[in-house]
């Protein structure tokens, strides 16, 4: 029986035996990622264990990448603790100028199309964008993985979802993930594998395949891919990776429910608060006032995503009673909007620039919202108190969308502005 893409991801880890949903199996990963604050606990949990050098250092990466630069003692000497503990162990470290965790594993080159990959962040399974099999784990899994270097993983069910059609003009990415999320619902995807395929996919370069992959984590989904096309086969040899294989699913693959989406008829739109899944157009969110905007995250903070706020906001200055806050993904994400002027177009019109990392996507330290305040952000959550205060209300949109909205002072279709 023909397998679909993460059971060849997961049989190729076992040697080329097949496997089954539902089958749980153990594996070595090729590589594992810890980032945040959190990670100390992983620190914790793998010397409670009694482990005392982590099985492959080469195969682990740390990221500080929340509450940067720190934000209070406690996080100051959780940073510190981190930075020892990984040049004791020779562990590749980012620092707190380096950017967003999953980013910079695909930037930097760590992961490549078929590798099977455990990050402590429940969007890893972002890295299927480049056809890898990201897969999230607790901080306590991931001391035990420092310590074993395997893992448990049940083998999901796999939803088929095919791309069909043009995309309009003025929708992006965000729009389409937004739109499958709200059809098939926050809950729809659970423990399974999302494949995409169709005549559409050509259509999405590698940061809109990242930005779905990102998303589907909303909708329960523990793995999601793109599969390995010429698209992101050109990416993996540009990062000069070692490209374990092409990954296609057989095509006599079984899938527990296939669906279809026709692009063509899709237009932007805007998760509601307090729910992902709760979606409407933007034309139906017209008198929807808005206090802080946010550009950045895993989600949509990359060098595509500036682009589209830059041509929006360029020679526009943001509403007076309005908030534009902007962190690049990395800082190499960051050099480069410095060199194509994206920068000077977004401090000319009035935003303010963050440091690159996680910044206000998960209410940390920067961008916390006051009592009754909206925000419209380009990030992946909007439940209570996601940045920062239950009492604030959350929207989800694309970039494009964020700056519009920013200009206007309230929610706005982009395609007003392009």
């Amino acid at each position: 029986m023909g397998q679909t893409i993460v059971q060849k991801i997961i049989s190729r880890k076992l040697g080329g035996k097949g496997v089954a949903p539902g089958e749980i199996v153990l594996l070595s990963p090729d590589v594992v990622m810890a980032g945040g604050n959190t990670a100390v606990m992983v620190i914790r949990t793998f010397r409670e264990i009694g482990a005392t050098s982590p099985w492959n250092c080469e195969k682990i990466v740390v990221v500080l990448d929340h509450s940067t630069p720190a934000e209070s003692i406690l996080t100051a000497n959780a940073h510190r603790l981190l930075r020892d503990f990984c040049a004791q162990h020779h562990i590749r470290l980012y620092g707190e100028q380096e950017g967003v965790c999953h980013d910079l594993m695909i930037e930097n080159g760590h992961v490549a199309p078929g590798m099977f990959v455990a990050g402590q962040d429940s969007h890893t399974p972002m890295y299927g964008g480049i056809g890898a099999f990201g897969f999230g784990v607790d901080t306590s899994e991931m001391g035990f993985i420092w310590a074993v270097g395997r893992t448990w993983v049940k083998v999901p069910e796999t939803v088929g979802i095919r791309l069909q059609g043009a995309i309009p003009k003025g929708v992006f990415a965000k729009d389409i993930i937004l739109s499958i999320i709200a059809s098939l619902g926050s809950d729809g995807c659970n423990y399974r594998a999302v494949e995409f395929s169709g005549a559409a996919l050509p259509q999405f370069g590698i940061s809109d395949r990242l930005t779905v992959c990102n998303m589907c984590v909303e909708m329960g989904a523990k793995a999601a891919f793109f599969p390995s096309d010429e698209i992101a086969m050109t990416h993996a040899r540009h990062k000069h990776v070692d490209v374990a294989s092409w990954v296609y699913p057989d095509p006599d693959a079984t899938y527990e429910k296939e669906t279809s989406f026709d692009l063509s008829t899709m237009e932007p739109v805007a998760a509601c608060p307090h729910r992902v899944d709760q979606v409407a157009p933007l034309r139906e969110l017209a008198n929807v006032a808005v206090h802080q905007g946010f550009i950045g995250s895993c989600t949509n903070g990359r060098l595509e995503d500036l682009e589209a706020a830059a041509a929006i906001l360029s020679r526009r200055h943001v509403h007076p009673s309005v908030r534009l806050l902007i962190g690049p993904a990395t800082r190499r994400v960051f050099q480069q909007a410095v060199q194509r002027g994206y920068i000077s177009t977004f401090l000319e019109a009035g935003a303010l620039i963050l440091n690159a990392g996680c910044g206000a996507c998960f209410g940390g330290h920067q961008g916390i919202l006051a009592d009754n305040e909206v925000c419209i952000s380009s990030s992946n959550r909007n439940f209570k108190g996601r940045m920062g205060n239950p009492n604030a209300a959350i929207y989800l949109a694309s970039p494009a969308t964020v700056a519009a909205s920013c200009i206007a002072g309230r929610i706005v279709d982009p395609r007003e502005y392009l």
